[in-house]
């Protein structure tokens, strides 16, 4: 049994860092507004809410099957109260951090309506400080720390949000160039058959 609980919370654990790491990528190409390959710009804000839940649904297993490992030594106050843990306290106690802060996330899409859209954003930025300490806990805490293929994971995922920030501040400065008034050297282009003005935007992208 308890071989079955530490294989569980070992493999909801590594599920719960992929999931996550999605759930970042997603939320930084749904807040430029910008579509992915086969996908519309709803498509990919539904998909961004439908991994929040899976992710918080293995989320909650993780932490119910480690409350119940006695290899683990977790005691309920620690999922709440960070580095307190009788096990790797320091490593243990970051991944309490960002449980933490998916608990603050969540809370705050709850009460979006009552706190405002601007509050909701502000909160919603404590999810690029729970994808590091949540890396660090996985990699601190875990027995697979030595394995190549977590750390192969956690650097693809980090060259994934690392592309899909570079690729949000490529779009934003295009639609900040297009939204410039064109100088008296450089008309904006037309197009013959219609004799409209064409304007690319990032955004219109479909």
């Amino acid at each position: 049994m308890t071989d079955a609980l530490w294989y569980f919370g070992r493999g909801t654990g590594v599920t719960v860092l992929v999931l996550f790491s999605l759930v970042v990528v997603l939320g930084i190409v749904t807040r430029s507004g910008q579509p992915l390959p086969g996908l519309p710009r709803v498509a990919v804000a539904a998909l961004h809410r439908t991994v929040s839940l899976a992710a918080l649904a293995f989320l909650t297993l993780h932490v119910l099957t480690l409350l119940l490992d006695p290899y683990a030594q977790l005691r309920l106050e620690d999922v709440v109260l960070p580095f307190r843990a009788a096990y790797r306290p320091a490593w243990q106690g970051l991944g309490t951090v960002a449980l933490d802060l998916v608990v603050l996330l969540v809370a705050s899409s709850l009460l979006r309506q009552r706190i405002g859209v601007r509050a909701w954003r502000w909160l919603h930025w404590a999810a690029y400080l729970c994808w590091p300490a949540a890396v660090a806990h996985a990699i601190g805490t875990g027995t697979d720390r030595h394995s190549g293929w977590l750390l192969t994971v956690v650097v693809a995922w980090r060259w994934l949000m690392i592309g899909a920030l570079k690729s949000v501040n490529s779009c934003r400065s295009l639609d900040s160039a297009s939204s410039l008034p064109s100088s008296s050297h450089e008309p904006p282009t037309s197009d013959a058959s219609s004799g409209t003005t064409s304007t690319t935007k990032c955004n219109d992208r479909k």
